[in-house]
Parts: structure tokens; C-alpha cells; sequence
């Protein structure tokens, strides 16, 4: 039975990247339509409807996949010792999959045309930075609060989320699945395709970051592994 189960896990996860994907760029198709003139408005409905449908899609999935939605909070679970590194494959293919089709989503409710390529310019030193910090920002506050209280992370991820839209240069991507799938929207979220590799970079060195943060900072945790 645990091949099905870590099969129905991972198309849990697929279908909650694509729901928050398609969330955060069909949020921000309406608010700069809505908005075409005035980009602190459209930003901040875009902050709104993503940090909305963020806290939903952990409260409804995370007893079922764990709600990660985005491979590096993945890849630090396993590090920690908190997720089999064989589970990780298909956690990462499917939130992968998962947010390509979020995007592909999004532009079918809008009607707009399904495949696209962005021409958004994201190549600013100070926007990898910012995507260090927002990473780094995002994986402490999951660390921390699985130490004192789990059932607040949803809440705190949330807020951290919507907080980094707004003090990050970069409006906080923090997540590879969803920087690939905002290269495929020519919309108010979208990225580059040249310039997705800057940011994934500057994801896993702050995703590092953190783990080595937490390993020199934090107390050990009794189920932790090195």
C-alpha cells in the first residue's frame, strides 16, 4: 500500500502547487486589469488573493501531503530527517507539473492564450538577494514554528509570505516550482525564462542557508537526523 499512498500524496501536491500557482498569477491578470494604472494596488490585491488561497490550500491539504507546494521545503524536510529522501522525486515532479498547469489554468480562465513565454525583466542583483532572503525568511519560520507549534505554521507561512511581497525587491517567489511556472505567464507575475535560473539559485542558497541556521542555532530536536 505505500507505493499508492506516496502516489495519492503526490498528486495531492500537484494539485495544490497548480491551485496556488494559478492563484497567484490569475490574481495578478485581475488586479492589473482592474488596476492597469496604479501597480502598488495591483500588488497589493495580488498579496491578498495569494497569502488567502496559501493559508486554505495548508489547512485543507497539509494533514494529507504535508501541503509543501514548493521543492525546496521539500528537499529540507528530507534534510532534517523529517521525510524519506525517496518520497522526494515525486514530490518535486508533481509540484513542478503542478505549477506549469496552474499557469496554463490561469490564462483559461481569463481567456487569454493557454501557452505563453513571459518578457518580464527579473535580472537585478538585489532581486536574487531578495529571493535569498525571502527563502531563508520562509524556511525559519516553517522550522521554528514545527518546534513550538505546529498547528501555527499555516498561519505564519502565510504571514511571512504576504509580509516578503511586500519588503523583498523581488515580491518573494521563494519557491522553484513556482518561478518555472511564472516564466510561462506573459502577466503581471511572470519571469523570464533567462532570468528563472538567477532567482533558483538564489532560492537554494538561501533554502542552505537556513538548514545550516538551524543546525547551528537552533536546540536539536529528538527525532532530528544528521
Amino acid at each position: 500500500m505505500q507505493p499508492l499512498s506516496l502516489l495519492r500524496r503526490g498528486i495531492v501536491e500537484g494539485l495544490a502547487t497548480m491551485l496556488l500557482v494559478a492563484a497567484v498569477i490569475g490574481s495578478g491578470i485581475m488586479a492589473s486589469r482592474l488596476a492597469p494604472h496604479d501597480e502598488a494596488m495591483a500588488l497589493l490585491c495580488n498579496t491578498i488573493a495569494t497569502g488567502g488561497a496559501l493559508l486554505a490550500l495548508i489547512l485543507a491539504f497539509g494533514g494529507v501531503s504535508g501541503a509543501h507546494m514548493n521543492p525546496l521545503v521539500t528537499t529540507a524536510m528530507a534534510l532534517r530527517g523529517k521525510q524519506p529522501w525517496r518520497e522526494v522525486p515525486l514530490y518535486v515532479l508533481m509540484q513542478a507539473v503542478g505549477g506549469a498547469l496552474g499557469a496554463f489554468l490561469a490564462h483559461a480562465m481569463f481567456a487569454l492564450p493557454v501557452l505563453q513565454q513571459s518578457a518580464k525583466a527579473r535580472d537585478a542583483g538585489g532581486l536574487w538577494l531578495s529571493e535569498c532572503v525571502a527563502t531563508l525568511t520562509l524556511l525559519l519560520t516553517i522550522f521554528g514554528c514545527e518546534r513550538s507549534d505546529p498547528k501555527r505554521t499555516p498561519f505564519a507561512v502565510t504571514g511571512v509570505i504576504v509580509g516578503a511581497y511586500w519588503f523583498t525587491a523581488s515580491t518573494s517567489f521563494a519557491n522553484p516550482a513556482a518561478t518555472i511556472a511564472r516564466s510561462l505567464t506573459d502577466t503581471f507575475a511572470g519571469i523570464r525564462p533567462q532570468d528563472v535560473p538567477g532567482f533558483l539559485g538564489a532560492q537554494c542558497v538561501g533554502a542552505l542557508a537556513a538548514w545550516l541556521a538551524e543546525r547551528l542555532l537552533f536546540p536539536p530536536c529528538a527525532k532530528e537526523t544528521l
